[in-house]
């Protein structure tokens, strides 16, 4: 369902304080303005740069005041009406006593005169006052479609569009990019090779990796010929990434545990598997997933998987996992049950995902 589908049945579910996740500000805010054209609602916005934009009110118009832009939304309230305020980046804000409490405030007004509070942001930051108040709703990055059609944008003339399989391939590449990401990956790859091609975008998600610290992509050029031995486990990987049964939900395995002493190939392999089936070799660093405060640990699995979902279809290759779960039966009285809680979170999203 889109951001705007999900919008539309929250407000008419009346929930008055909407917190949308989303690393692209003006492409969600292009869907709510459209949303509230097409149902005549009153639309505002305020950020800190721009003021409070979308009122007549000479007097609160284009105030840069955060606490008067919460307040001013009840001017544009009326009988019959719908008004939404949106609230760029307010994370920035939210930790203040008074913001929290003018929210809280005009979060409980809103459901009698049907004023709206939502807040726009690439983190969700909210305070304990805030948590029940508050839904939250992500913007999803961009699927198949409409990064071909963010291709088809970009490319305009004869031959800089590839077709078919070699289509299907920038589309894999492109695939975990935002709208913004995948037009600056697209135009550098014409202007390199005057055609839309892997490389350029592969470039690009590199980066982005490097950016989360978490992952790393790795793109070589070793296959299985390189590799002696492991006949059984190279046919069994082959079958069930490239065989046709794929297709059966029920014959899909979900990953291979690798367990032999130091030096025996298993990095190697993992790296070569990945040119083997045509997909991106993502090697996770479970010594950045530790962090020192409560819950960050937590938050840089769930980070972690997420970019790795984004980035489907892969390879995951998790280095030393024993390391990472160790003492998960005791983490209690070890780590406060941390590696326990990540243990759970990592089995969760292993059961709970789309396999192979």
């Amino acid at each position: 369902m889109t951001l705007k589908a999900t919008f539309n049945e929250y407000v008419r579910a009346c929930f008055t304080g909407i917190w949308i996740e989303s690393h692209e500000l003006q492409e969600a805010l292009s869907e709510l303005a459209q949303l509230c054209r097409e149902e005549a609602w009153q639309l505002a916005t305020w950020d800190i740069d721009q003021g409070l934009q979308g009122t007549d009110d000479l007097s609160i118009a284009r105030s840069t005041d955060p606490l008067s832009a919460i307040k001013a939304i009840n001017a544009l309230a009326s009988a019959e009406g719908t008004a939404i305020l949106v609230l760029h980046n307010f994370h920035r804000f939210i930790q203040s006593a008074e913001i929290v409490q003018a929210l809280a405030q005009q979060i409980l007004t809103g459901k009698q005169n049907r004023t709206f509070i939502v807040i726009l942001a690439p983190i969700v930051s909210l305070p304990a006052e805030l948590e029940k108040l508050f839904v939250v709703l992500e913007h999803a990055l961009p699927n198949r479609e409409q990064l071909a059609e963010i291709a088809r944008e970009i490319a305009t003339e004869p031959g800089e569009l590839p077709a078919d399989q070699e289509l299907e391939s920038v589309l894999d590449a492109a695939s975990g990019l935002s709208r913004f990401e995948a037009e600056g990956a697209f135009s550098l790859s014409l202007v390199r090779e005057g055609c839309i091609s892997p490389e350029a975008i592969w470039e690009l998600k590199t980066q982005t990796l490097k950016k989360s610290g978490l992952l790393t992509l790795h793109r070589g050029e070793e296959r299985f010929d390189s590799l002696g031995g492991l006949e059984s486990l190279k046919e069994f990987t082959r079958s069930a990434l490239l065989s046709p049964q794929r297709q059966n939900q029920h014959l899909r395995p979900r990953g291979v545990l690798l367990l032999s002493p130091p030096g025996c190939g298993k990095s190697a392999f993992c790296k070569s598997l990945g040119r083997e089936v045509g997909r991106p070799v993502l090697i996770l660093d479970v010594g950045a997933l530790m962090g020192s405060l409560v819950g960050e640990s937590e938050k840089r699995t769930r980070q972690a998987l997420q970019i790795v979902d984004a980035m489907a279809p892969c390879v995951l290759m998790i280095d030393e996992i024993e390391k990472a779960f160790a003492g998960a039966g005791n983490s209690g009285q070890t780590d406060s049950g941390v590696s326990s809680r990540l243990f759970g979170q990592f089995l969760t999203w292993l059961v709970r995902r789309p396999t192979a």
